[in-house]
């Protein structure tokens, strides 16, 4: 029996990256639709659970993504809402890969220093999709996490709402521009940047040979890079007295964790991956790895 996945993105076009990924990881066929609603949502998800008896729903798998981690939240919710027993299929959410790029980068932020806990964690821009799941995980973890923002009200929009879909505490700080990191890293451990593309968030100056700071890790391929020293290759190399670690160096741990996922949705029914248990899913790569 072949292998489905009903790809559902928020987005007007389905992401082409969602489907090679997807292909790659074993599917066989990915049904794709784009700007899809919440009221699309129910009546799609019918459509593939009771085509197939319950012993094969595990060849049917939903994928949902988007440019919007909002909306992608909002239809994992109906699609989860959509399921009962024994009419089920696992699900993942991953919009504009939000999760598999958070995990991948506390990963390794977790390979580097260990235990997180008690360590303070500063995360630039960490208003965005990518840096609140990042923000949320390193504090599960018992990490005491800063995130910063230019406006204040976004930091504690953002602050906000981390703390109530991960059920933890973070604290939110201004930074109005890169001249302000050298202040907001004191007494950092943990560096992380998920600021915009092409942006200087974090001069050289303000975390090269820091005592304390034990990893930098920038989301931001493209020149101007976000932390600057901080190559896009860098996988764990040591620069200015700490491992680092670049876009490429986290993304080529990010895409083979999206293929496990993706190839895990049809080894059962009832999976569903969010930013926790692809968190899961990537430690036990690590552990395979060693």
């Amino acid at each position: 029996m072949r292998k489905l996945l009903l790809q559902l993105d928020s987005s007007r076009l389905p992401s082409v990256f969602d489907q090679v990924v997807a292909y790659d990881a074993g599917a066989d066929v990915v049904m794709s639709y784009g700007g899809i609603t919440e009221s699309d949502v129910r009546d799609l998800i019918h459509g593939c659970i009771f085509t197939r008896g319950p012993k094969d729903l595990h060849n049917t798998a939903v994928w949902i993504g988007g440019s919007n981690m909002s909306a992608g939240e909002q239809l994992l919710a109906i699609a989860q809402d959509s399921l009962f027993d024994p009419f089920r299929v696992s699900l993942m959410l991953d919009s504009n890969g939000s999760n598999t790029t958070a995990v991948a980068a506390v990963v390794k932020i977790e390979q580097t220093v260990g235990d997180v806990r008690g360590k303070r964690a500063v995360i630039i821009a960490g208003t965005g999709p990518v840096g609140q799941r990042a923000a949320g995980l390193l504090a599960m973890g018992g990490a005491t996490v800063v995130i910063t923002s230019r406006k204040p009200e976004q930091g504690e929009r953002a602050r906000r709402s981390i703390g109530e879909r991960f059920d933890v505490q973070v604290e939110s700080v201004a930074m109005a521009d890169a001249s302000h990191a050298a202040e907001v890293l004191e007494g950092a451990e943990i560096l992380l940047n998920s600021g915009p593309a092409g942006v200087l968030m974090v001069p050289r100056a303000a975390w090269a040979n820091r005592p304390g700071l034990l990893v930098a890790v920038d989301l931001n391929a493209v020149p101007p890079l976000g932390i600057e020293g901080v190559e896009v290759n860098d996988a764990g190399v040591q620069r200015e007295g700490m491992t680092v670690f670049g876009a490429f160096g986290v993304g080529n741990f990010k895409t083979r964790l999206h293929k496990q996922c993706v190839s895990r949705l049809f080894q059962r029914n009832d999976l569903v991956l969010d930013a926790e248990t692809i968190a899961d899913v990537a430690r036990e790569l690590v552990k395979e790895k060693k």
